[in-house]
């Protein structure tokens, strides 16, 4: 069923309402559980903001769209969620980089979507099967079928996926002809990482070291990442000896390892399902120079999510993976 994610954070449709009407009053508390506020009943939603064909520029141009599009196919993750938050599910979805084949953060919510390849590969005889009347997607994963596309359906494209959700989102909000609604969902967002930085305090002085494991890799995550852009929102600074130029994540071998300490760390994994990933996170940790890093003997070394944490990359996964932080540096 639509909104029926079951997990240590629920995201609930009733809460959603509620936690919208909330930020519309102002009486709100943005605090640590407020990350409801990003889902809204596809039946309860405000109508349409028109009905009239309406021009939308996009990184391809301009795209026309007649009334309220109904059977949407999106062809990105981050797209996905942004759908998902604004009450709407999709006729059809490229499958999430890993799950089976959703992430397990939403799978209750795309119950009946049908998978139409990967954002690498679309499927465009089963998209043009599905009969949308409008596609979602990106110019750095599809520019080469964009003309394919835009034949089957009204097709509207953000220009990059890194670091750039939120902007991301609206236009996608404005394609569905959401542009309120999808406001009042980044405005709740932004509200809460205000009140977290607030409240974290002295907290913020930490120096944190995000580490990612994937096959034959050990990567450290930096700024211009998708954890990246919301720590910078949040206040939350890296270790000084981090500073590595024209990248975003910085590769480095077992002998690097002291480079990833500070007072807290986060590592995730990307696993597809062949084990190396784990292998490679399992091969470093046994390291004695993991081993011996200060942040892993004040046991600061934290595993979390690699699809809420990096590659689901969306408005829902940003307000998972803030309700952890609010939860890991005990703010209420």
């Amino acid at each position: 069923m639509l909104f029926a994610i079951k997990q240590k954070f629920t995201w609930s449709a009733s809460a959603a309402l509620l936690a919208l009407a909330v930020v519309v009053s102002g009486c709100g508390n943005t605090g640590a559980n407020n990350s409801n506020a990003n889902t809204a009943s596809p039946t309860e939603t405000a109508a349409p903001e028109t009905a009239e064909a309406r021009k939308i520029t996009h990184a391809m141009g301009e795209t026309e769209i007649k009334g309220t599009p109904e059977r949407i196919v999106v062809l990105t993750n981050e797209g996905t969620e942004a759908l998902l938050s604004l009450g709407v599910q999709p006729v059809g979805a490229v499958k999430s980089w890993t799950g089976d084949p959703w992430y397990e953060h939403i799978k209750a919510d795309m119950e009946g979507v049908t998978v139409v390849g990967d954002e690498s590969q679309p499927n465009m005889e089963l998209i043009a099967s599905l009969k949308p009347d409008l596609i979602i997607g990106n110019k750095l994963r599809q520019e080469k079928v964009y003309d394919q596309l835009k034949a089957i359906a009204p097709t509207v494209f953000s220009e990059t996926l890194r670091g750039a959700w939120q902007s991301n989102f609206k236009l996608y909000a404005e394609a569905l002809g959401k542009t309120a609604e999808g406001d009042k969902v980044i405005a709740n967002y932004d509200s809460r990482t205000v009140d977290f930085k607030e409240k974290a305090g002295d907290k913020l002085n930490q120096k944190v070291s995000v580490v990612r494991f994937m096959a034959g890799k050990t990567r450290i995550y930096l700024e211009d990442t998708f954890t990246g852009l919301a720590f910078s929102k949040l206040g939350i600074s890296r270790p000084e000896n981090q500073k590595y130029k024209d990248t975003f994540v910085e590769e480095i071998t077992k002998e690097r390892l002291p480079e990833v300490d500070a007072d807290m760390l986060f590592y995730f994994t990307y696993e597809t399902g062949d084990g190396k990933a784990t292998a490679m996170e399992e091969e470093m940790m046994k390291d004695p120079l993991w081993q011996s890093l200060q942040v892993v003997k004040n046991n600061k070394a934290i595993k979390v999510s690699d699809a809420i944490w990096n590659t689901a990359g969306g408005v829902i996964a940003a307000n998972l993976m803030l309700d952890e932080l609010y939860t890991i540096y005990e703010i209420k």
